[in-house]
């Protein structure tokens, strides 16, 4: 280790906070930024997109993964899929090249696939790797009440817990991969909600009721769509907290983790398919727009025949 990169084994104990690194500061990683910020600790950020880590006016902006990690204790990685965590990680200029003895905290939705060959890149330069991603939309992690799915050996997530203790609830589930598996989980279990709220508003007002009757009872049955009122009820699907296409992405890894299970799965089967069709239309758009079919395709009230909505022959993907 040259002298100065700083184990983060050292400063678990030590009084002086610990220098974080963020690579990527899309709409998660600037709600984690601010975070942590808030919290007291410092901060190097680096994002492809410069002007945007910029924008933060927070920490310290470099135009690199390598140069983040070298004058930082941990590293938080917060990207929009598999091959962009790749990239940045193992890339020129990428986070490992100098991650000797630095604590890595993953905590992008990319499934677990890629996880083994970054620890093993990471162990040989005497670093620790865990997998935490997030359930909770980015104004939760800003107020600290996030929930943190941490996969990973006991000694890397005890290493980890006071950073991602400040931004909400921990919880160990398992083995290096663990968080990245039960976040698929997760996220296909929002689609399969989302989708079943938005076929369901649409019928309920077509049979003739109130639509704030029909989402009064939808939100008591699952209180997370509170969150998405406007675009399950008035058609508004912008501001995104959750965007289409990266939703698409989500469900393509969580059908890859479950396909070789003996168990089958049907409805997220379906959930893919309809999202890819709505994605392919409507991706910049919050994951409500997975209603705009059935609005399209409802009739109108003097009693015309019903169009089956275009999101029922989507071919799966």
């Amino acid at each position: 280790m040259t002298t100065t990169e700083r184990d983060p084994r050292r400063n678990a104990g030590a009084k002086d906070t610990p220098r974080i690194a963020i690579l990527g500061t899309g709409k998660m990683g600037s709600a984690i930024a601010a975070r942590l910020a808030d919290s007291g600790f410092e901060l190097t950020l680096w994002n492809r997109t410069r002007a945007r880590a910029e924008a933060l006016g927070l920490g310290t902006v470099v135009d690199t993964p390598a140069a983040a990690v070298g004058d930082a204790d941990i590293v938080i990685s917060n990207l929009t899929g598999p091959e962009a965590v790749r990239s940045t990680y193992l890339g020129p200029d990428g986070a490992i090249s100098k991650g000797a003895g630095k604590l890595f905290i993953e905590m992008s939705t990319a499934g677990p696939d890629l996880l083994p060959s970054l620890a093993a890149r990471i162990a040989a330069v005497d670093g620790r790797i865990v997998d935490a991603p997030i359930l909770g939309a980015p104004t939760l992690m800003r107020a600290g009440q996030a929930a943190i799915l941490v996969g990973g050996p006991a000694l890397a997530v005890g290493l980890a817990d006071p950073v991602l203790s400040a931004l909400g609830t921990v919880r160990h589930v398992g083995p290096l991969g663990s968080g990245a598996r039960l976040k698929l989980v997760a996220n296909s279990m929002l689609a399969d909600v989302v989708l079943a709220a938005a076929e369901l508003q649409v019928a309920g007002e077509r049979a003739g009721l109130q639509p704030d009757d029909v989402f009064w009872v939808l939100e008591r049955m699952a209180p997370l769509l509170g969150a998405r009122r406007n675009g399950i009820v008035e058609d508004r699907h912008e501001p995104t907290l959750f965007a289409m296409r990266d939703l698409r992405k989500d469900l393509d890894l969580a059908i890859a983790l479950f396909e070789p299970s003996e168990i089958r799965t049907p409805m997220t089967s379906q959930a893919r398919q309809l999202v890819a069709a709505v994605a392919s239309k409507y991706g910049d758009l919050d994951i409500t727009a997975v209603e705009r079919p059935y609005r399209e395709g409802a009739p109108s009230p003097n009693g015309k025949a019903r169009s089956a909505p275009p999101v029922a022959a989507a071919p799966a993907r």
